[in-house]
């Protein structure tokens, strides 16, 4: 098993065991695989809930370049929602695991 797969196991896991959501596998692997070299820097694998600059990075970046969408405070509200699901107190909030539900909110699937 490579250590993307690895990763994928893992993140779906995450899904089902922080979140109690069944993993769609097929969109969670092609956002794994979206989120580049990113999934194998300890830092850079993960989203920080408490950092402006890091849920900044998550907006502009994820929701308006990837995803296309428009700026809006609708944005940071659903980023918001996220976190709040993901669960405050989760310290290890793995980034595909977040643009893998922000990606399922925004019902884009399409882009990938």
């Amino acid at each position: 098993m490579s250590k993307r797969d690895e990763l994928i196991v893992k993140y779906a896991a995450d899904l089902k065991d922080k979140i109690g959501e069944t993993p769609d596998m097929d969109l969670l692997t092609k956002v794994t695989i979206g989120c580049g070299p990113s999934i194998y820097n300890a830092d850079a694998s993960t989203v920080s809930a408490s950092d402006a600059s890091e849920l900044a990075t998550v907006k502009n970046n994820f929701l308006i370049k990837k995803l296309g969408l428009s700026d809006s405070p609708e944005l940071d509200k659903a980023i918001e929602e996220v976190m709040e699901q993901y669960g405050k107190s989760n310290r290890n909030k793995y980034r595909a695991v977040v643009y893998y539900l922000l990606t399922k909110k925004f019902n884009k699937q399409s882009i990938y």
